[in-house]
């Protein structure tokens, strides 16, 4: 192995305790395509691989000079692993690990959208209105006090973000804490999501609803005594997102696919705010 197949699989290797994690949740395995020829790929040579694409970006094919593994090998274990809602089941128990050893913050969640690039287009996939009509993606983002991802929606680049509340708030994985008059559960916005539709929508889910227009906050930083701004922290964790590379340009058509990825780094920002994966 050459001194840079060596250092890739150093630097964007899967960490060992997320390894650990997801291990017990991969499905039985399937008989290999070409029976006896030739051995299976190691599970973990194959997540390996799935990571680095997810980190990295790159296409499935450069893989092949990686010397993790093959292309094929890892795009098929991906489908597969997809299909089986792992890497949704892995954000679950992520979500799980931290409520127990940090706690989930219900006492103040966010919700933003975030749009990017779809050149090759595919399912969830619309024209970009601010962006001269490009193909593009909306992901729908969800965090709790500390900036955990907590839900987690996507459409086409021309859906409105108050259009995906609805999706977004019920694809929490895990059961929600129910709010009480004691402790009331403030979900903050901005200015895309100040409608009746979105106000009626957080009473139906028990939200109390903290919506700001733009200059709004930055003003009330300054001249409310106490005020703590608190929206920011969704905005944070899309840009934690955009730093998984194959997330921050879709390059894949099936919405499926993309999803798996997005589930993936949910779980990574997840278990690394939990601080076991250092």
């Amino acid at each position: 192995m050459s001194d840079n197949q060596e250092n890739t699989q150093r630097d964007w290797r899967l960490p060992d305790a997320l390894w650990e994690r997801i291990q017990p949740l991969l499905p039985p395995r399937k008989p290999h395509p070409l029976g006896c020829h030739r051995p299976r790929v190691e599970d973990r040579k194959a997540m390996d691989a799935i990571f680095f694409v997810l980190r990295t970006g790159c296409q499935w094919n450069a893989l092949n000079e990686t010397g993790i593994c093959s292309s094929s090998a890892a795009h098929r274990r991906f489908q597969e692993w997809t299909e089986a809602d792992v890497f949704l089941a892995l954000w679950k128990s992520g979500l799980v690990a931290y409520d127990a050893l940090k706690g989930i913050d219900w006492e103040w969640l966010a919700m933003d959208g975030a749009m990017t690039k779809a050149p090759l287009g595919g399912k969830k996939v619309g024209k970009n209105p601010t962006d001269r009509g490009t193909l593009g993606t909306k992901r729908s983002l969800l965090t709790e006090g500390g900036g955990v991802p907590i839900g987690l929606a996507v459409a086409g680049a021309n859906r409105n973000d108050f259009k995906m509340a609805r999706a977004t708030i019920t694809s929490i994985p895990i059961t929600r804490l129910e709010p009480t008059p004691e402790q009331p559960q403030g979900m903050c916005l901005d200015k895309g999501y100040d409608y009746a539709e979105v106000r009626d929508l957080l009473a139906e889910f028990g939200f109390t609803a903290h919506i700001r227009a733009r200059g709004e906050e930055a003003k009330a930083l300054k001249e409310e005594a106490g005020f703590k701004a608190r929206r920011w922290v969704v905005e944070r964790t899309h840009s934690w997102m955009n730093r998984f590379r194959r997330v921050l340009i879709r390059w894949d058509k099936k919405g499926r696919n993309y999803l798996g990825f997005l589930h993936l780094a949910c779980a990574y920002i997840t278990y690394r705010q939990t601080s076991l994966l250092g």
